[in-house]
């Protein structure tokens, strides 16, 4: 297990650039099966996620290469249809490829994934919309399959899909494998809308697909014969843009932050200026700046986008562990999300959890000390108070942060901070 080692309470300053979304190339890489041309995409980031789907894709015999921040991939006919379980289980995005592959094969064996240290997160929803699209699926052994129905084309042609909840990775299986379901009509209510998703909307519609509704609760898929290859840059990675603007405020610095979307992160802005957080963001580039101005405590209630993000909401922690006054969290994405808020107590922070509700009382300084990461977002949030403590901090178990931080050591170095990480 990686060790991250800081020695905290310094400023940072200079300019970070952000990488490409994890949470938009993942679903890319899945709908890459649904073409037989080269698909070349750039602007991707070097995770342990996306090379957890490199390894998905070359189980099944799909030529794919990752040079530098661009993957080119050649699917082919022959492509295979079953996904072993130790890849499956690193992470859930990986189940996404259920429908592609459910659709070039008319069948496919994926495994369940892994359970998740934030809560449950079921995937009946994928199940429900792949069995409204024709394709009949069950588990057996802890395994999903997922079989064309042999009536599929008497299926009526205006197939409705009704999400009770806005499921980011069902919207993202379903919208994929209709894409390819030529003659049928799928109409998704309540579909998630998150900006990752219209990004996938943007490279299934430039491949030739017909795709209404980027952005809306509603979306619209004509399904289409057949898809052509086609060369695609992601946006870049809203979670990691908000991380390194609260690096820059947890420690009060002057830093840049490169790649700061702000449509994609308004929720986060709007809550920083509410707390009196001295930052700016033009142009897609966020400054923060040195500051005697002290931040305010604030209510945060995590929720689907475009409210408040549930993947910030450890980050924000940290930072409103030293903010005047009192704060109160609560997260209806993941109500168990909590485990940084008991490792920040470490940290010297006046935070307690009751009822699943986080509240804190900001204090004037963090001190060092060794803390327990849990998962990718309270690793990333035990970072930033490592950042801001006096003294030492030792985060363990970190290993969950290099699957959605690219070159995190190497870019907080670069700002000038002390740290230092242990193999």
């Amino acid at each position: 297990m990686c060790e991250i080692m800081i020695s905290g309470g310094k400023k940072l300053s200079g300019q970070v650039n952000i990488s490409g979304a994890k949470n938009a190339v993942l679903p890319i890489l899945a709908a890459s099966l649904l073409t037989n041309d080269e698909v070349i995409i750039k602007n991707v980031p070097d995770l342990e996620d996306v090379r957890t789907m490199i390894e998905i894709l070359h189980s099944l015999s799909i030529d794919c290469e990752f040079e530098g921040s661009v993957i080119r991939i050649q699917a082919h006919e022959k492509a295979g249809n079953s996904v072993p379980y130790h890849l499956i289980r690193k992470m859930r995005a990986s189940f996404n490829i259920l429908g592609p592959l459910s659709v070039i094969n008319s069948e496919a064996r994926v495994p369940l994934p892994g359970g998740c240290s934030i809560g449950p997160r079921p995937v009946d929803l994928h199940m429900m919309g792949l069995k409204k699209l024709g394709f009949d699926n069950w588990v057996e052994h802890g395994v999903v399959f997922s079989k064309r129905r042999e009536d599929f084309d008497d299926i009526n042609d205006e197939i409705i899909i009704d999400l009770p909840f806005p499921s980011v990775g069902a919207t993202e299986q379903i919208i994929s494998t209709a894409a390819r379901l030529e003659g049928k009509r799928t109409v998704l209510n309540n579909a998630a809308k998150e900006p990752e998703i219209g990004q996938l909307i943007d490279f299934l519609n430039g491949m030739g697909a017909r795709i209404r509704g980027k952005g809306n609760a509603t979306i619209e898929i004509t399904g289409v014969k057949e898809l052509h290859g086609i060369e695609f840059s992601v946006i870049p990675d809203r979670m990691e843009a908000g991380t390194y603007l609260i690096a820059g405020l947890i420690t009060n610095s002057s830093i840049e932050i490169d790649g700061l979307i702000e449509e994609h992160n308004q929720s986060l802005i709007d809550k920083l200026k509410a707390m009196n957080a001295p930052f700016k963001v033009k142009n897609h580039v966020a400054y923060t700046e040195s500051s005697n101005r002290k931040m305010k405590g604030t209510f945060i209630r995590a929720d689907v986008y475009p409210e408040f993000p549930t993947d910030m909401q450890p980050q924000l922690t940290s930072l409103l562990s030293i903010a005047k006054g009192y704060s109160v969290i609560q997260d209806t994405v993941f109500p168990e999300r909590n485990s940084h808020a008991e490792e920040l107590r470490r940290h010297g922070a006046d935070i307690m959890v009751k009822n699943q509700t986080i509240v804190i009382k900001g204090v004037e300084r963090l001190e060092g000390a060794p803390v327990y990461a849990t998962d990718l977002r309270c690793s990333a949030a035990l970072v930033l108070s490592g950042l801001a403590a006096k003294g030492e901090t030792l985060v363990q178990r970190v290993d969950h942060i290099f699957r959605g931080y690219d070159r995190i050591g190497d870019k907080l170095k670069r700002l000038g901070a002390d740290i230092e990480i242990k193999n």
